[in-house]
């Protein structure tokens, strides 16, 4: 199946998804996530072994919009998509394996802003395309049924693509984070959860709270819980993990040298994916960075 959406840990408790505790102090591969779009994909289709290029529509189950030539693409695609994945497949080299990344923009600038966050380059790109891989595709049959896994390892860029990702370490040293997540879980104890359709609600009201800009604080989360009939406790344990994930974002070291901005405030990058063998899940900032993601989609 494609690539799902990547959740929040703190957001991952509200049903009492509790092993997102451990994973916050397992070892795993760390890698950035960059905030490009489109979404592409290529590789060879199983199918039929011939290389193609796409978006996440190559793996539709009904409409589906794989694209072998030009002529695929001008009769799948329109506008800026259809002018992407041109170029895409001038430059691209075919491989075996099927891949997805985000477009981060055409060679020669140095910057790009292909979404919410603007990416100063320290000199001019003089690739074709730019793009940001993140995930392989094990396929066996159709690519309806493709299976998603986390890119743990570089592609290497040439003369005409440039794959960018940025290398990123995690301290050894978690500090305080291991303690928290045991207190955390002592909390979990006394925790009575909701049932999946209050925490769809529960999520759509906390993401309110978080494009309008309001402080998330005790009296937020009671009148929450008030208003789903949901445990207070819940709401809180949700707090408390959102803090230890921003202790583990401001642990995280970062080794490359694009300039990152969101309306001309110099920024970190999106965030960051932690794989290992409890998960994956994303570290981000959503005070700062999903606010303004909401608000320049808005």
């Amino acid at each position: 199946m494609p690539l799902l959406h990547i959740e929040h840990p703190e957001d991952m408790v509200l049903s009492g998804e509790l092993s997102v505790l451990n994973w916050f102090t397992s070892k795993g591969h760390l890698s950035t996530k960059i905030d490009g779009s489109p979404a592409l994909v290529w590789g060879t289709n199983p199918a039929n072994n011939r290389f193609f290029v796409g978006t996440k529509s190559v793996f539709n189950k009904k409409l589906i919009k794989i694209n072998y030539d030009h002529k695929d693409i001008d009769n799948n695609h329109k506008g800026k998509v259809a002018d992407i994945l041109h170029k895409f497949l001038d430059n691209i080299t075919p491989s075996n394996v099927i891949y997805q990344g985000d477009f981060i923009g055409f060679g020669g600038n140095f910057d790009f802003c292909p979404n919410t966050i603007s990416y100063d380059f320290p000199e001019e790109v003089h690739q074709e395309i730019v793009i940001a891989p993140h995930t392989y595709y094990i396929v066996e049959g159709d690519l309806k049924d493709a299976v998603a896994h986390p890119l743990q390892s570089n592609l290497e860029s040439n003369n005409n693509v440039l794959f960018v990702q940025p290398k990123v370490t995690l301290d050894d040293n978690l500090g305080n984070i291991p303690e928290r997540c045991k207190f955390a879980q002592q909390i979990a104890t006394l925790c009575e959860f909701p049932n999946s359709k209050q925490v769809t609600r529960i999520k759509k009201q906390l993401n309110s709270c978080i494009r309008e800009r309001l402080e998330i604080d005790d009296i937020t989360l009671e009148a929450i819980a008030n208003d789903n009939d949901c445990d207070i406790n819940v709401l809180r344990l949700w707090k408390l993990v959102q803090a230890i994930k921003l202790d583990m974002f401001n642990s995280i070291q970062r080794y490359d040298d694009i300039e990152c901005y969101i309306d001309g405030e110099e920024c970190d990058h999106e965030g960051y994916v932690l794989v290992n063998e409890y998960g994956y899940y994303k570290i981000i900032d959503r005070e700062y960075f999903s606010c303004a993601n909401f608000n320049r989609v808005r």
